[in-house]
């Protein structure tokens, strides 16, 4: 009765058709895109911010966990529940909520916890300017609070992790009482109805904002990301000087907006494409760049020859999608993918994951789609490094590679636009390639393993070498990464019979043993450990533990109790 009790409660306040209590309906707001899931009493999808307001308070009065969810592209299963929970569990679903507001001519943003990048990518287009990332996982939908509330990284090596002190959210105190906290630096009002219900009219004055010297981005990261010889990673999910009320929070806040900055894009780009057969050949041009040069590059994606062929064959579908029709049109395919696989899995004569075997079926049907001059390199390079710059950086860029490359072993050459453009889709249709080849190859391969890892920035042996114990137990290793900040993204397919739980253990302690940090930018989610420092970061966030719990591998009971008969 308790239970019909607040699920009439939460119908009340979002009407009918936005409360899903079907199991079938409710599946793939349950399941990761990636990894997880677990069993949700409903599913609910607030169309305003005080809905969101007012179901907190329901689920807060009535004692039931809440798990806030946008895109639910992450890929460590963060966002959806996992295992047994001591309380009731809702998924909140923020997707209607993608207002995004324009502040001091598009230099900074708000954006509502449902907004995607590639929506904020579209509005700041016309004022010439971006959002913290342009690629990547905005090719799937991924949304802007998301990522700062993950720290998520990025693959721009001027902007670091997603990071902002600016927030307007909710918290539940340790005496379970939910408090609404106005940190955009706007005045909205004094109450939580007047603030939200302000905010998403857009009821305020441009006297209304203020500038105070709070970071809506991360303002230190390329002093950082240049000391070279600095004994620690530049980023990670673990890192306290990152960690900062929304930023960072997995979910153990409720936000409703994030004030954030963009970033004006460049005039000129130029992307060169580098192939060396030794590691340290980058190892050398890492370090000369990142201490020297005046004018850091862009972006410098590495690509190992592993990756390189599972990303021709496996992403390819992806890659061919997006050139022709742009980004914008993943994340609707990306459901119309999840609609089949519902129904295939409901259905007995259909094999498992039906969608992506179609269409790496119909992927097969189409002719080369890598420029000739890559693939050239691809056959004679085993490391590749797509090394992007801009503007002054091009010249100084020329002169460097030139004379780099005079004593070093390996060759570079200047893209033409569509080259460099087709190059930087080639990595990063990576997220999908791995796993759709283990899917194709499912008789061959054991467990699908997926880390990704912050190195130390002083380390120069960054090209994994594996103990022989481990090492037997892979049947393939795939290599990627943004190489300048030492973010190492690592896929291993491990052989038929081998304990996954064994294998990620007796890893984690060999990254241990080399001082890297993980996870570097995917979060936590319920795949890794959360470290002392981000244990403690949820706690002072979440004190009854009603948001999220369990995330981290943490307790999952009320105020953090590990075992309720105790």
């Amino acid at each position: 009765m308790a239970q019909k009790h607040w699920v009439k409660q939460l119908q009340a306040i979002v009407g009918k058709k936005n409360l899903l209590t079907n199991t079938a309906t409710i599946f793939s707001y349950c399941k990761g895109a990636r990894f997880g899931g677990g069993h949700a009493q409903a599913v609910i999808i607030p169309q305003t911010l005080l809905q969101l307001w007012q179901i907190a308070q329901c689920c807060v009065d009535n004692d039931v966990i809440m798990l806030l969810q946008a895109a639910n592209t992450g890929l460590t299963g963060g966002s959806t529940p996992y295992g047994d929970y001591d309380r009731d569990v809702i998924i909140i679903s923020t997707v209607n909520l993608s207002d995004i507001h324009l502040i001091n001519q598009a230099e900074q943003v708000l954006a509502f916890p449902g907004s995607r990048l590639y929506e904020l990518e579209a509005e700041l287009d016309a004022y010439n300017r971006e959002p913290h990332s342009v690629i990547g996982s905005s090719c799937i939908g991924a949304s802007v609070v998301g990522g700062v509330c993950n720290n998520s990284g990025g693959a721009l090596i001027h902007r670091g992790p997603a990071y902002t002190e600016m927030a307007l959210y909710a918290k539940i105190d340790e005496n379970q009482q939910l408090k609404l906290i106005n940190h955009l630096g706007i005045d909205l009002g004094a109450t939580p109805e007047e603030i939200l219900e302000n905010l998403q009219e857009r009821q305020y004055q441009k006297s209304d904002i203020h500038f105070p010297d709070s970071q809506a981005s991360d303002r230190e990261y390329q002093h950082r990301v240049r000391e070279i010889d600095t004994d620690t990673p530049a980023r990670f999910n673990n890192d306290v000087r990152r960690l900062y009320e929304a930023s960072g929070c997995a979910g153990k806040l409720i936000v409703f907006a994030l004030r954030l900055d963009s970033f004006p894009k460049a005039q000129h780009k130029q992307v060169y494409y580098i192939g060396t057969n030794d590691p340290a050949v980058l190892t050398r041009l890492r370090r000369n760049m990142l201490q020297h040069f005046t004018t850091l590059p862009i972006a410098a994606e590495y690509l190992h020859r592993s990756y390189f062929d599972a990303c021709e064959r496996y992403g390819k579908d992806v890659f061919l999608t997006i050139q022709l029709f742009g980004s914008h049109i993943m994340p609707k395919l990306f459901q119309l993918k999840n609609s089949i696989d519902r129904l295939s899995a409901r259905l007995p004569v259909m094999p498992e994951r039906m969608a992506d075997k179609l269409l790496q079926g119909i992927s097969t049907l189409f002719p080369n789609h890598l420029p000739n001059r890559i693939r050239a390199y691809r056959q004679d390079y085993e490391h590749h490094l797509l090394l992007q710059m801009t503007d002054d950086g091009i010249e100084e860029a020329n002169q460097y590679l030139h004379d780099f490359f005079n004593t070093n072993s390996g060759a570079y050459f200047e893209c033409s636009e569509k080259e460099g453009k087709q190059a930087f889709l080639h990595r990063f249709v990576a997220g999908g390639a791995v796993g759709r080849y283990q899917l194709m190859q499912a008789n061959r391969f054991g467990e699908h393993i997926s880390v990704d890892i912050a190195l130390k920035r002083n380390e120069q042996n960054w090209f994994e070498q594996l103990p022989s114990e481990l090492d037997e137990l892979i049947d393939e290793k795939f290599y990627c990464g943004h190489f300048f900040c030492h973010v190492m993204h690592q896929d291993y397919l491990l052989k038929k019979d081998v304990d996954g739980e064994f294998f990620k253990a007796r890893l984690f302690q060999f990254f241990d043993e080399k001082g890297a940090e993980y996870p570097a930018e995917h979060n936590v989610g319920h795949l890794y450990e959360a470290k002392d420092a981000l244990h403690a970061f949820y706690k002072t966030n979440d004190p009854t533990n009603s948001l999220n719990p369990g995330i981290g591998k943490t307790a999952k009971y009320k105020y953090w109790v590990k075992n309720p008969d105790h």
